[in-house]
């Protein structure tokens, strides 16, 4: 009786590990972004730039860069505040784009490119 036990234990316990080998995978780099996604965030950066706020959104966006999935999950909850600025569509799509990886890195990017000086990009 005791080697069966151990049998279905160890078959129950295979059965964890292989669910759990991709459970907090994530969708590849590799993946390009849509044009949309792309539009979308650079009306983000564009708004950001705007309102004279590049540094300090710089500045948070590099330090929760590891935790954009638990923003993304966040954007979900705030949605009414955002409302004003963003349709819930764009919400939707912006908290979809933050459950990649990569995306923080290129807004970061177009902010920079957004927010330097024209004369600083010929150089």
């Amino acid at each position: 009786m005791r080697s069966h036990f151990k049998g279905n234990a160890a078959e129950t316990l295979a059965k964890v590990r292989v669910g759990l080998r991709h459970a907090f995978a994530v969708q590849p780099e590799t993946e390009s972004l849509a044009i949309e996604d792309i539009q979308l965030l650079e009306r983000i950066a564009e708004m950001v730039v705007k309102r004279g706020m590049a540094a300090p959104a710089t500045m948070f966006l590099e330090s929760m860069g590891p935790m954009n999935f638990l923003g993304s999950q966040a954007l979900h909850f705030i949605t009414p505040i955002i409302d004003c600025v963003l349709s819930a569509k764009e919400v939707e799509q912006v908290a979809r784009l933050l459950e990649r990886r990569d995306t923080v890195t290129r807004l970061i990017s177009i902010i920079e490119a957004r927010s330097a000086p024209q004369g600083a990009t010929a150089q």
